[in-house]
């Protein structure tokens, strides 16, 4: 939307010809800034409460840099995912509060750090799946949640995730990220009343089908409250997860 048409937006509210729910309702529906290589969408934090994320695999550092300098012209915070150093060294140019975090391979700028509500408990199955954990974990916390973490806890030794019970039962919304035969997911959904959002890693050896048999296993769960989200997908999980954390309570 450009300085005009605001103008002109604000003189009928001034004048009493639009309303202000009016207003908002068209600023929702402007549309994007087009750069040539990527249709910006300026006005998402409007719509869903949070900016435009931006997916980097496969754009240029220079187009990545482009498009975040667009979302942190508005003035909010700004995530990026599945992101390199390169289209990291890029972002820092020209935003120097830029942060990499390499697990996760995301990058995060905050203009102003504030304190996370609620409680989205992030786990994983074995410290081959931290780094879509992370990337959930990362998700959840730019998003407003008081992230914790539950790592290496999966079925080979249950204990672990035992151990972790009274963590998992504080929690809003719980994300499990597991490979190999994905059972931790069912096994956290028996144990807690909160919605456990798996999520199956593309770990394990050949029979594994790069995360398909966790993908299956995780959708036939026989736990009740097991939702699912594609493979490798740390993102998706903590983006709902932060969203169940919003409005959610905790206790039944």
């Amino acid at each position: 939307m450009d300085r005009e048409k605001l103008r002109a937006l604000f003189t009928k509210i001034q004048a009493g010809k639009t309303s202000v729910e009016e207003a908002l309702r068209l600023l929702a529906g402007m549309p994007f800034r087009d750069l040539g290589y990527a249709r910006v969408d300026t006005h998402r934090s409007l719509r869903t409460g949070f900016p435009e994320v931006i997916f980097c695999e496969g754009k240029s550092p220079s187009a990545v840099a482009g498009i975040a300098r667009e979302l942190l012209s508005g003035g909010g915070d700004l995530l990026a995912t599945r992101a390199d150093r390169k289209q990291f060294a890029a972002v820092r140019r020209i935003a120097r509060g830029a942060k990499y975090h390499d697990a996760a391979r995301a990058i995060t700028v905050r203009r102003r750090e504030r304190k996370g509500e609620g409680l989205v408990v992030v786990c994983c199955a074995g410290t081959s799946d931290i780094p879509v954990a992370e990337e959930a974990a990362v998700t959840a916390g730019m998003l407003g949640a008081r992230v914790e973490r539950l790592y290496d806890v999966g079925v080979a030794g249950l204990h672990r995730v035992l151990a972790g019970r009274d963590l998992l039962a504080e929690a809003r919304s719980i994300v499990v990220a597991a490979g190999m035969e994905g059972a931790l997911p069912s096994v956290v959904g028996g144990l807690v009343s909160r919605p456990v959002i798996a999520v199956p890693t593309s770990i394990g050896y050949g029979a594994s089908f790069g995360g398909l048999a966790a993908l299956l296993a995780m959708l036939n769960s026989c736990a009740a409250g097991v939702t699912v989200v594609n493979i490798d997908n740390g993102f998706g999980a903590g983006y709902a997860a932060a969203l169940v954390n919003r409005t959610g309570k905790t206790g039944l």
